[in-house]
């Protein structure tokens, strides 16, 4: 047993040379005898093949020749480097290319040889030089890695200890400025609402550091669901009215009406028109405004533009490229608007790259500052193209069925968010995969849920899958101590019987009732949820 180390350290090192030309390949392995480098050298001409050597062996090192039969250029080391990111790469190279050779460091590539310039000397020191260099970096990431642990780990911490005593001292503060300990006098009421707004601030704080550190750690999460952009622009529009009066800023909206179903966190979205706005405002003199857009652009058909544009003093030009980097704060702030850690936008343009969008700024000194961020569309028809069409033409008749879940009681959200989970779990085994499809959650994640199927059946055969979901899913012990459920069902509309569209034409318009459909639906819920609200308020 203790010879095994020695014996181990004595085996030649397993190099992959990926190189097509054989008299290329024999005059590498004549270089590495000349160096008299220990290594075995393994030689595959395609890159096919160098990945399939990859997954059976690890290498210390691959030799890469960029132009291979089936693949050539950059794309090469890049489809090497994600099969093996840990493994040292060296280009080898029948031409002289130092754009190509800087290109090729930048994406992590250790060496760049010319073939017709190497020495065994120079070789051996580029494959020593390669290895010790990739287990330096990889060395240094681990490293990082526990560094960031360590922080984010002290951090949450030390933010969940902090929340106990706040939420004591907002507790009692409350209680006093409700009379509920006694006659306060004004002056007071005053300190009292100061002592409050502090409190505020630092629990406000504590989430965005919790947040940054989520983010940090590859730990924010977000739930997409089909949502419809313009009613929770204008929710996160009336949560911040209150503000704008009170600062006397107008709150402005222009919102496309054509935006069909967005993809996307409603309470992540939320937080970041809710950011954007709130900076808006802040930023914002009094009679100024702060206008909300959304759109669609002609050559991004896949995404929606956002963008909240106020009427403030605008950023320096020297500080746009930092304004969405951690801490960063405005040093030319008033004291009034540094109430935060400079975390805010850090976060919100993580969410954003979280689904797949992108956020940027664009600002003029003395004009205002325009923050815009993508989110990605709902394509419905491509789901539904493959279910509800068969042998070339639509099926006979369609069905969309509603599974609407009420809770009993509003007061525990994450185990009613459970109940609904394992609900569409059930709802998923109640279909026939080929022929039906349960749609993404729709709408934001208030307390009434709605599934959404659309069923390749007639109303009368509907009634089978309506009776199958009703005895499965009613049946569920979490629902019905905490919910009720309504399982309900229209016919859709299909084409005339002379239709000059194409099939994907039919599609797409069945697909745009449905959409129209469930935004209707959505639409009514939330008018009906205000209006319960403004009742219980009064």
């Amino acid at each position: 047993m203790e010879s095994q180390p020695a014996q181990t350290e004595s085996q030649p090192a397993h190099v992959l040379l990926i190189e097509d030309n054989p008299g290329d390949a024999d005059l590498v392995r004549l270089r590495l005898v000349e160096s008299k480098s220990d290594v075995h050298v393994n030689c595959v001409p395609r890159l096919s093949d160098a990945l399939a050597c990859l997954d059976a062996e690890t290498p210390a090192l691959v030799l890469l020749d960029l132009n291979l039969p089936d693949s050539h250029g950059a794309e090469t080391f890049r489809r090497i480097m994600r099969k093996a990111p840990n493994v040292p790469v060296v280009i080898l190279s029948g031409q002289d290319d130092e754009a190509l050779a800087i290109k090729a460091v930048h994406l992590g590539v250790q060496d760049y040889l010319v073939k017709s310039d190497i020495t065994g000397k120079q070789l051996e020191r580029a494959l020593r030089y390669a290895v010790e260099r990739q287990s330096l970096l990889r060395s240094l990431e681990i490293s990082r890695q526990q560094q960031i642990e360590f922080k984010n780990q002290f951090l949450s911490h030390v933010s969940h200890e902090l929340r106990t005593p706040l939420t004591c001292i907002h507790q009692y503060v409350t209680l006093m400025l409700d009379g509920l300990a006694g006659p306060v006098a004004p002056q007071q009421n005053d300190h009292l609402k100061t002592i409050l707004k502090s409190v505020n601030q630092l629990h406000a704080m504590i989430r965005d550091l919790l947040e940054a550190t989520r983010a940090d750690s590859g730990k924010l999460r977000i739930e997409q669901r089909c949502i419809d952009i313009g009613e929770l622009i204008r929710q996160a529009i009336a949560m911040m009215r209150p503000t704008a009066v009170e600062k006397q800023v107008r709150l402005e909206t222009t919102l496309d009406a054509s935006i069909p179903l967005v993809y996307a966190d409603p309470d992540r979205t939320l937080e970041v028109l809710i950011n954007l706005i709130d900076n808006g405002i802040k930023f914002t003199p009094a009679n100024g405004s702060v206008m909300v857009k959304s759109s669609m652009v002609e050559t991004d058909p896949t995404s929606v533009y956002l963008s909240v544009s106020d009427t403030g003093r605008g950023i320096p030009r020297e500080s746009l490229p930092l304004v969405f980097e951690r801490l960063y704060q405005d040093p030319d702030a008033v004291d009034g608007n540094r109430a935060g850690l400079g975390l805010g936008l850090y976060i919100a343009k993580e969410i954003v790259t979280l689904h797949g969008g992108r956020m940027w700024v664009a600002s003029e000194p003395g004009s205002g500052s325009t923050f815009s961020f993508t989110l990605p569309l709902y394509s419905l028809a491509k789901l539904l193209l493959p279910v509800i069409t068969h042998k070339g033409r639509l099926r006979d008749s369609l069905v969309l069925v509603r599974v609407e879940l009420t809770p009993l009681s509003q007061s525990l959200r994450g185990s009613w968010r459970e109940t609904c989970q394992q609900c569409l779990e059930l709802l998923r085994l109640c279909i026939y995969v080929d022929k039906d499809l349960v749609l993404p959650r729709m709408g934001t994640s208030g307390p009434v849920e709605t599934f959404f199927v659309v069923a390749s059946t007639d109303m009368e055969k509907v009634k089978i899958m309506m009776d199958r979901i009703r005895s499965q899913i009613g049946a569920l012990p979490k629902l019905k101590t905490s919910g009720t459920m309504r399982v309900t069902a229209e016919v859709i509309p299909g084409p005339p019987a002379v239709d000059p569209r194409t099939l994907e034409q039919q599609v797409w318009g069945i697909a745009d009732y449905i959409t129209g459909t469930i935004q209707q639906d959505l639409g009514n819920k939330q008018n009906f949820s205000e209006k319960e609200n403004h009742k219980n308020a009064h």
